[in-house]
């Protein structure tokens, strides 16, 4: 297949695979950019399938960064979140989720999820849940038998499910709470703020070490509830506020000035009634592809 016909078929494909098991937009892009160069310099090879071909070299390029990047990750300054990948809904601006195949289906909530699994647990997973791929397809992809691939799926499953007994998704009852959120914010109105979380809600924030932002993950509504009436008081909402698709959910954007401070996303309970994990992402090398 010619370069240019391989590079349009499949370059946003690679570029979802690659996000899914990355959580970085700008790594997918450069591991995507990778597996094309070295594939223009396999032209004079008769590669039968293609695009069978293509997803082996990025996954397999995607696990040994995934195994490298892991060590980086732990030694991160706080809690590490993946980068949000931004629809805007009103039509205007430049959406980069416009350029990765697939990513409507992948909610935030459950690609930190897959933080917990190791970078082959999580291959498996992503062909198996987001692509639909069979088994005999991910073994072809991975070098592994059939088998071996059935059991990693299932311990990926399970090691998922112990975080949450229901996969998060990106359900349309996000839309009233997280609208709801940010007119309670708007107004100070603390009181409804803290109606909308769940028992046992969680807040959790990431900075990078380059802004500031909770080391730890904050536990139960009344402490959410407590952090929330602080960092209100102190330009939380900056002086801008624009409702977004993030992975497919309706967030939050807040600006100042015209640049993105922070991207805000909703994890639901189980019965999709009140908000049960916050995520704040405050690292302003995440936040690049919101203004």
């Amino acid at each position: 297949m010619d370069f240019q016909v391989a590079y349009t078929n499949y370059h946003s494909l690679l570029q979802a695979i690659a996000y899914r098991m990355t959580g970085s937009i700008a790594d997918a892009e450069d591991l995507v950019q990778d597996v094309f160069i070295e594939y223009s310099k396999l032209q004079t090879i008769d590669i039968t399938h293609p695009k069978a071909y293509l997803i082996r070299m990025i996954t397999n390029r995607c696990i040994n960064y995934m195994q490298s990047a892991r060590i980086r990750r732990e030694q991160y300054v706080g809690t590490w979140l993946p980068e949000p990948l931004v629809s805007f809904t009103n039509g205007s601006g430049d959406n980069p989720a416009d350029l990765f195949d697939h990513d409507e289906n992948v909610s935030y909530a459950l690609l930190v999820m897959l933080e917990h699994l190791s970078a082959v647990e999580r291959a498996v997973f992503i062909l198996r849940q987001s692509f639909a791929f069979e088994y005999s397809e991910i073994a072809d992809v991975l070098g592994k038998s059939e088998a071996n691939c059935r059991k990693i799926f299932s311990r990926a499953n399970d090691k998922l499910h112990q975080q949450s007994p229901v996969l998060p998704d990106n359900t349309a009852q996000a839309t009233p709470l997280a609208t709801a959120f940010l007119a309670a914010a708007r107004g100070g109105n603390v009181d409804a703020l803290v109606s909308l979380l769940a028992e046992d809600a969680l807040l959790t924030s990431d900075g990078g070490g380059k802004v500031r932002a909770a080391i730890f993950t904050i536990t139960g509504r009344d402490r959410v509830q407590a952090f929330i009436e602080g960092v209100i008081t102190k330009g939380f909402l900056g002086d801008s506020q624009r409702m977004v698709l993030l992975n497919g959910q309706l967030g939050i954007v807040i600006y100042r000035d015209g640049r993105p401070l922070k991207a805000i996303s909703f994890q639901l309970d189980t019965a999709g009634e009140r908000i049960e994990h916050i995520y704040i992402v405050l690292n302003p090398d995440k936040l690049q592809r919101m203004g």
